[in-house]
């Protein structure tokens, strides 16, 4: 991806060495939770945690928000990592003009999110954040967060390696921001605790991975060789099905929560096809068919 010396995003917050306190946050716990097992996991988390705080052997204050514990020292970047964070800052211009001119085609107002980058753990609106989640969207505040070091486990755990691989991560936490301004993910989320949760949960993840092909579609002037299929490389291997065929030595199809590497690669590349919001739709349709 050719990326150096082009504009950057000033709506990077870098928060990297901050320190904070505690470990994840009630609402980011309740969260996962709950989109992973649905009310009824979130009832029984809350019994456990009641059972445990009685027996005297948690404090229930380590579930909830961590807070700044207070100033940290300037953070030692290493060549590699401000390298990284110039790359993203780039990757958040990128969505920004693109999101920008296909919200005003529709006569609509793209108002940007905030990429903060931090180490280990942050504080947002939705709970701490803890850096083995990956990188996330919170509604809550419409920041996306990512720790760097997930590039690392991107290339030697899910073996997709390459920039746009990781341009692509960036993007389709873009694709969540979009999805709140829209009020799709609100609907979604109103739905927790009905069985069929758990597929409009994919659903909607498979509509980021679409948004984020769309956003692909309009920056392949920058594209080098070999770029989209970074990002395919990326959509197979975080794909449920694959992560849990390596993780676990099963697929258990009715867990999953962001799609199979299949669904995940044939939306990334709808979007990137078509170049066009429209045809994001992911909701329509039998969910066999994804």
């Amino acid at each position: 991806m050719r990326w150096k010396g082009r504009r950057e995003s000033t709506n990077v917050v870098d928060s990297r060495g901050r320190r904070v306190a505690g470990t994840a946050g009630a609402g980011m716990l309740l969260n996962l939770v709950g989109r992973k097992f649905g009310i009824k996991g979130i009832l029984v988390m809350l019994v456990v945690v009641g059972v445990l705080w009685m027996t005297g052997l948690v404090d229930p204050a380590m579930f909830l928000g961590g807070e700044t514990t207070g100033p940290s020292a300037p953070y030692q970047s290493t060549p590699q990592e401000q390298e990284r964070l110039d790359f993203v800052k780039v990757v958040m211009a990128d969505t920004e003009d693109v999101w920008k001119a296909e919200f005003a085609r529709l006569g609509e107002t793209y108002p940007d999110p905030t990429l903060v980058i931090y180490t280990d753990r942050t504080n947002t609106a939705c709970g701490t954040g803890m850096a083995q989640m990956g990188p996330f969207y919170c509604p809550g505040d419409q920041k996306i967060y990512i720790d760097l070091g997930f590039y690392d486990e991107l290339e030697q755990t899910f073996h997709a390696p390459g920039d746009f691989a990781q341009a692509y991560v960036i993007a389709h936490e873009v694709g969540h921001h979009l999805q709140t301004l829209m009020g799709t993910s609100q609907k979604v989320h109103a739905m927790q605790g009905r069985p069929d949760y758990n597929e409009y949960s994919v659903r909607l993840e498979l509509q980021a991975d679409c948004y984020a092909g769309v956003w692909a579609n309009h920056n392949q002037q920058y594209l080098d060789q070999g770029d989209i299929e970074e990002a395919m490389r990326a959509a197979n291997a975080i794909g449920d099905d694959a992560i849990q065929g390596r993780t676990q030595g099963k697929v258990v199809p009715h867990s999953f929560t962001h799609g199979t590497s299949r669904q995940r690669m044939r939306w990334f590349n709808q979007g990137l096809s078509t170049g066009r919001i429209e045809d994001c739709d992911t909701f329509s349709g039998p969910y066999g068919s994804l």
